[in-house]
């Protein structure tokens, strides 16, 4: 899996993913290694905070993946952004169909396909203990990262807010005494430019430290646009962020976090592209080419985003050993997106659109203010308890408009958002082997819509619910390097507001509060004297009112429903070994089935392609009871490997490798013969030398591909008039270069 190691060269080994492979491919693997090459490399120990208190993840009655920040560098250096984590994890997948902003996440194949930009997701992406509600919010990009830590299932008492399917926290590197920092330079096709640098240290000695952080990202325009004849029309993108921590430390009984981050980013939106599937096959025919489309337009897709925010985190210690802790945060970002969203005006092809569907949407002056207060007690004691309080408001409005003044005319919704909470958390060590756990949390969720400036009468939508969230657990040690644990867990995501359909004259669309309840059984292990870790899971949950977005159908409406009920179940594997204290390899599997449950649900379905389920009614509305959710994959195996060869003052040449494999994974609520993917994959390879400067810093210098066999996966669709579909990144291949600055 991901993890974080103890130095920078196991750091290194460890790479960049979460990796799959089954229980039966360890255990002869990791005897091999014991019978023909002993290793005396350990894995590390790794702390994670899913619990809200710093626990060894081997002790967490949760199925729960960490990664450092530096095995995502693989990743970062091509160019890639927050979407790299989805198939790299077990359980998790993610997609965007609207480019670098706006990413989709899923756990254990719940997630949400609403592309509105107000959506709601019950996947809660956390970035520095800051609830990232927004889809725009959610896509601040990854640099100088401590830490990423996923919790799969609902984690709906301690984190709350829209967590039914569980939680993805990001961690920056916080400011410490200790000067350190680094720089990282990476080029390569495409015209691609990544430079990353962090620096930190002390500003007053054992009383306030500081850390910057700084990211910039490029690629060339590389897509042609053959309607209109111009090169180089599309596809690049340029991003720049930057952090500032102060962490102020003037006493032991109080310490504060200081955090103000920003990003801009312009460039390409979502390169949708037209009849690139034929009637009754999921594979791309002639119609794409990977640089090339036929937009009837000179705009060529463009977005802009712009958002900011700054945090404070204050912990009072009591002498009694008791943490009380305050984080305040504030949120704003503004930006736009244009897609042609047919996909261009490619003739050939099953569906043709007789005129022009180019829509731009954007967020205008989005704000968010999160308040939370928690009470810990001492972690020493055999009993621990945390109480809290959380409240979250947030205002955006959302324009929808046609370039050059045209179809759709202009229209601007506002949607307000309060949520208030309380909550607490208890454990109990029973003897030496036996913990139980136990939290409840209240929610009240009230949203509003109001029409600012619409084109026609919009009713105001006003929604709310008062729901309880709740978790048990127990975790039990076999011995010192076994442990099982039983979790049941109920979460809830608070009622939706759907209104895009407005610019196109039709009313807002509602869904109500969805609850989750998961039972999961797991098993916790670090064989081999420490050598490896192995860790696995089985889940089955069931979602009451699922909400679902329901898009396409004869007036290409988009609309959020509930199904009666969803159930998922299956199980998922982290696994990690040293071979040899020069090889290490990484490995994990998920398998997930998820099933609709309503025999009355009916959606609409795409006109140019070959649908499975029934139309009983004859009406065009087709059955989707018993369908998979979408964007759900049936399973995901995941593999990385490192082999070093030590050459001479402490200096090492290495050869590090990535890949994935996603099984069978429906797009859309119904079930077709084009829209769907299956046995997508892609492989990354880096090559290269680190060592030490006479200085003592560390470095690197590596060449690296990724998507290293040009692989062409379908990714994600438009079920508009003409089998629209967008497709995967293209292959990158580099060189980068990393020092620390220490």
């Amino acid at each position: 899996m991901i993890k974080t190691l103890s130095t920078r060269k196991r750091l290194q080994l460890a790479g960049a993913s979460a990796i799959a492979l089954s229980a039966a491919c360890l255990a002869p693997t990791a005897a091999m290694a014991q019978d023909t090459a002993p290793s005396s490399a350990t894995v590390e120990t790794i702390i994670v905070t899913t619990t809200r208190r710093e626990e060894n993840i081997q002790d967490v009655a949760n199925s729960v993946t960490a990664s450092s920040g530096e095995a995502l560098a693989p990743f970062t250096e091509g160019g890639a952004d927050i979407l790299s984590l989805g198939a790299r994890i077990p359980s998790v997948y993610a997609e965007s169909s609207n480019g670098r902003v706006a990413p989709r996440f899923y756990i254990r194949g719940l997630g949400n396909t609403d592309f509105d930009l107000a959506a709601s997701q019950p996947v809660s992406v956390i970035m520095d203990n800051v609830v990232m509600e927004n889809v725009i919010l959610k896509s601040f990009p990854l640099f100088d990262v401590a830490q990423v830590e996923i919790a799969r299932g609902p984690q709906g008492t301690l984190f709350g807010r829209n967590t039914t399917a569980g939680t993805i926290k990001f961690d920056s590197v916080r400011p410490s005494q200790e000067t350190d920092g680094y720089v990282s330079v990476t080029a390569g096709s495409y015209g691609t430019m990544n430079l990353e640098a962090a620096m930190g240290g002390a500003i007053l000695e054992d009383v306030l430290s500081a850390r910057l952080s700084l990211l910039s990202q490029h690629r060339d325009d590389w897509i042609d646009n053959g309607f209109t004849g111009e090169n180089n029309a599309l596809g690049g993108h340029d991003e720049m962020a930057g952090r500032a921590q102060l962490f102020f430390t003037p006493n032991d009984s109080f310490d504060a976090l200081l955090n103000v981050h920003a990003r801009s980013l312009t460039g390409t939106s979502a390169v949708f592209r037209a009849n690139i599937l034929s009637p009754g096959s999921n594979s791309l025919n002639g119609n794409f080419v990977r640089d090339e489309v036929y937009y009837d337009s000179t705009f060529n897709n463009p977005q802009a985003y712009d958002n900011w925010g700054t945090s404070a985190t204050l912990n009072f210690y009591t002498g009694s050993g008791l943490t009380l802790t305050s984080i305040t945060a504030f949120e704003s970002a503004d930006g736009y997106s244009l897609g042609d969203i047919d996909g261009g005006n490619l003739v050939t092809g099953p569906g043709f659109i007789p005129f022009p569907s180019e829509t731009q949407d954007g967020i205008d002056t989005l704000e968010q203010f999160t308040q939370e207060f928690r009470l810990a007690s001492d972690d020493s004691q055999a009993t621990t308890w945390q109480v809290g309080a959380y409240y979250f408001e947030s205002e955006f409005d959302i324009t929808t408009v046609g370039p050059n003044g045209g179809f759709p005319p202009s229209t601007t919704v506002r949607h307000d958002n309060t949520l208030w909470s309380a909550f607490g958390q208890v454990s109990h060590q029973l003897n030496d082997n036996l913990e139980l756990s136990g939290g409840i949390r209240f929610t009240h969720d009230a949203k509003d819509l109001i029409g600012v400036v619409t084109s026609i009468p919009v009713t105001p939508v006003s929604v709310s619910d008062d729901q309880i969230s709740w978790d048990l657990s127990a975790y039990y040690d076999l011995d010192d390097r076994q442990a099982v644990f039983a979790r049941l867990a109920r979460g809830f995501r608070g009622p939706s507001i759907q209104a895009r359909d407005v610019a196109f004259f039709s009313q807002p669309s509602v869904a109500d509060s969805e609850t989750s309840t998961s039972f999961e059984l797991g098993y916790k292990s670090e064989p081999l004297d420490g050598r490896a870790r192995f860790n696995a899971t089985a889940f089955y949950y069931q979602v009451d009112d699922l909400q679902l977005s329901a898009v396409g159908g004869a007036g290409n409406l988009v609309q959020l429903i509930n199904a009666d009920r969803g159930v998922g179940y299956g199980f998922e594997i982290d696994s990690e070994i040293f071979v040899t204290d020069n090889l290490f390899v990484t490995a994990g599997f998920s398998w997930n089935e998820t099933e609709l449950q309503d025999n009355d649900l009916e959606v609409g379905v795409c006109a140019q392609c070959t649908v499975l389920d029934p139309d009983a009614d004859i009406d065009g509305f087709h059955e989707v009871d018993g369908n998979p959710f979408p964007q759900a994959p049936d399973y995901i195996l995941s593999f990385t490997a490192r082999y070093s060869i030590p050459a001479g003052n402490g200096g090492e040449w290495f050869a590090y490798t990535d890949w994935y494999y996603q099984g069978r994974t429906n797009l859309f609520l119904y079930e077709s013969e084009e829209f769907y993917s299956d046995g997508n994959f892609e492989g990354g390879l880096r090559v290269g030398y680190a060592g030490e400067l006479s200085g003592g810093q560390d470095y690197e210098i590596a060449l690296f591909a990724r998507n290293i066999t040009d692989e062409e996966n379908l990714v994600g669709g438009i079920d508009f008039n003409n089998n629209t579909g967008f497709v995967n990144e293209p292959r990158i291949v580099g060189a980068s270069f990393r020092a620390s600055l220490n």
